[in-house]
């Protein structure tokens, strides 16, 4: 019996919370990875080396990782001195290095994937180099996605630099051949939207068969989402993309402890809340559940969120 195809399409921590789940099943994975990051070690590596930035794609090979513990934590450990070492993790060092060695970004990937016994595939959106922009709602235009939280402006549109940018051919095989394809959790503007804008993504989402799946960030992340409702993050994609997407979305119903509300309230950020019906006049169909664990913070619970995802490809 073939196994489900289902494709995670994101960038940074969200992106790898929802695959650390996934990876215990028999599904067939291929995670789609931003290469907009242009902060820390990342920005660092793709000035000095003029190579995409490996932070996201670091993040999602340790998520994906058989390996035993020890190797993902070298993997992602960070170096805390030594002038030009200080503040890169042995992860981005290494994929500059294979990328040396073997003359390609995707070749460095797949090479490290066997060396951590990785579960699916892990592919950038593009092989091209791709700065973010932004486009506030004041008129103004702020550069690079490191910079666009710190704006603390209403974020209106952003694009691409160059805004021809193609994806990789594998990475467009893998959406028109998936049975589901999942969007998030993650950063809105900076993590999940610039996968869309890269050309040919879109085209292969609209002739996908595949259901598609929306999983809401539990809070608003301040500087990108602040206020935004469900409905306001699917409108902002569906406004990128020129056309409706999804066909489920997934939100949290879990109540919030008050002393974890007040940490996120001194930060700025409040509950993503959703209007179920208004979800529903769209044609999506809502599934709600308590999607996160208590930590020092809130953080997606990757069992549940798996559980979601295993019932959904049942009722295909």
């Amino acid at each position: 019996m073939a196994k489900n195809k289902v494709v995670v399409i994101g960038g940074g921590t969200g992106l790898g919370t929802i695959l650390r789940g996934l990876k215990t099943t028999s599904l067939d994975l291929t995670a789609i990875v931003t290469v907009a990051d242009d902060g820390g070690s990342s920005g660092i590596l793709r000035e000095e080396l003029k190579m995409l930035p490996p932070g996201d794609i670091r993040n999602v090979l340790v998520a994906l990782a058989e390996r035993e513990p020890l190797l993902q934590s070298l993997f992602q450990h960070r170096f805390q001195n030594g002038n030009g070492l200080a503040g890169h993790s042995v992860g981005n060092l290494l994929i500059a290095g294979m990328q040396e060695i073997t003359g390609d970004f995707v070749t460095a990937i797949q090479a490290l994937s066997r060396v951590l016994a990785v579960r699916g595939r892990v592919y950038p959106a593009s092989t091209q180099s791709i700065r973010l922009k932004a486009k506030m709602e004041d008129g103004s235009i702020v550069y690079g996605e490191s910079n666009i939280p710190k704006a603390n402006k209403k974020i209106d549109r952003v694009y691409l630099e160059p805004d021809d940018v193609e994806a990789l051919p594998e990475a467009i095989l893998a959406i028109e051949k998936a049975d589901l394809i999942l969007f998030g959790p993650g950063s809105l503007y900076t993590s999940i939207i610039p996968n869309l804008l890269v050309q040919g993504i879109k085209e292969a989402l609209q002739k996908s068969k595949g259901t598609k799946m929306f999983i809401s960030n539990v809070m608003t992340q301040p500087g990108e989402t602040d206020d935004y409702s469900v409905e306001d993050h699917i409108q902002a994609i569906h406004k990128h993309v020129y056309a409706p997407l999804f066909d489920k979305v997934v939100v949290n119903n879990g109540p919030i402890p008050r002393e974890i509300l007040q940490k996120y309230h001194d930060q700025g950020a409040i509950p993503v809340a959703y209007d179920k019906k208004r979800l529903e006049a769209q044609g999506i169909k809502v599934i709600e559940d308590r999607l996160f664990i208590l930590d020092e913070f809130l953080r997606h619970d990757a069992f549940r969120l798996t559980k979601i995802v295993l019932d959904s490809l049942k009722a295909l």
